[in-house]
Order: structure tokens, then sequence, then C-alpha cells
């Protein structure tokens, strides 16, 4: 029986290059494709295909809302992520969401093959460059996901906010609490609330090591 897939991402050429590929494989069917958040929900919910190959930046529900709701409604499709993102917690916040697969965009037709008949099989696939930046070399027993929830809950994934990105970029250029608070048209208190956040969410004690935690997995281009 063939492999049902139904593709997502708000770029109608790069739904229709996927689709392209896809049609070569006899075991493979793609049974729809969708641009927007709320009907990649509604269409994965009404189809229930086997995978849903799924973009993290759409319209409406974003891929990381669309995941997490996908996992609350128990559905059984499996989810591949389709992205431009490599940044480690986006690769996390996705697993803990439910995702089997985690890929970049301009991945090789055959890799996205093989991920699809890996996934519907039961197993994980995470682009190996990724896996190993993000979890190192993996036991035989272990799983993806499951590391990618001890890691959520150990404060190590939580995704930062945008404002928080901000305040990241201005410790870089060496910037006190006060000339941040003046950049960003904030308050200190404010720049010290967003720190307390950064540190948490990235386990960390202090701004050295939050740059060093940052240029190491490639969280955000510092230069």
């Amino acid at each position: 029986m063939a492999i049902r897939v139904l593709i997502a991402d708000d770029h109608a050429l790069l739904r229709q290059g996927i689709k392209r590929v896809l049609n070569f494989e006899d075991d493979i069917d793609v049974v729809g494709e969708t641009g927007e958040g709320q009907e990649t929900l509604a269409r994965t919910l009404m189809l229930q295909p086997d995978i849903l190959l799924l973009d993290l930046n759409m319209p409406g529900l974003n891929g990381l809302d669309v995941a997490g709701q996908l996992q609350s409604a128990k559905c059984k499709t499996k989810i591949i992520a389709l992205t431009i993102h490599d940044n480690d917690n986006y690769v996390i916040e996705m697993l803990k969401n439910g995702a089997s697969g985690y890929l970049l965009k301009d991945v090789e037709p055959e890799v996205l093959i093989k991920a699809i008949h890996i996934v519907n099989d039961g197993g994980a696939y995470i682009y190996p460059e990724l896996e190993e930046r993000i979890f190192g070399k993996l036991r035989a027993d272990e799983n993806v996901t499951e590391k990618a929830k001890e890691m959520w809950r150990t404060g190590r994934g939580e995704r930062l906010t945008n404002r928080e990105m901000d305040v990241l970029a201005c410790i870089a250029k060496g910037f006190n609490n006060q000339d941040i608070a003046k950049t960003l048209f904030v308050s200190e208190k404010t720049v010290k609330n967003h720190l307390t956040n950064i540190f948490r969410k990235l386990n960390v004690n202090d701004r050295t090591q939050a740059l060093i935690y940052v240029l190491k997995h490639n969280i955000m281009n510092l230069d």
C-alpha cells in the first residue's frame, strides 16, 4: 500500500517541486497540498495521511502550532518538518510537539524519500548533521523524540522570543543593560527580566555562557 503524503508549505513552487519528486516513487501517493496553517490542520484531520511534510513558517498557524494541535488531537499522522531553520531550539520544540522527522529544505531528494520511509515505518529521522550537533552520538536504544522532551524539561529547548534574540544581539555588541534599554526602547527592569528568561531557557548563569551556548548551538548569527 502506498504511503499517503500531505505537503504543507506556503510556497506553491516548492510544493510543486516536492510533489514532482515524490510522484516518481511508486510507493508514495501525494494526497494533497496546503499553504496555510489552519487549512493544514483541518486537512490533516480530514484526510488522515500517513505523513505530513510540514513547513514551520506559514500564515495562520505556524508549523509548531499545527504539530502541537495534532498531537493534542491524538492524530496518527506522522510529521516530518521540512524547513529552512537549522536552529537547535526549533528542532527540539518540533520533536517535543510530536514530529518524527526534521529536514532542511535544501535536502537531497533521496534523503527526503528515505526519511519518509523510515518515519512511516515507525522510526525517526533527523538530518544527520543536526542530530549529531544537538544530541551527540546517540546509543542504539536512545530515541531522539524522548531525548528532545528531556532537554525541553531541563530548560534547554524552550524557544527564545524575538525580543530575547534582540537582547542577545545587543549583548554580543558589548552593551550593558542601560545601553540595551535605550536601543530597544524599554526599561532596564524589562531588560533584566529578558535576561532572566534567556538564562533560564538556555540553562546558563551569565551573559558569557549565554553567548557561548548561542554560538555553539547555532541559535543565531552574532556577526
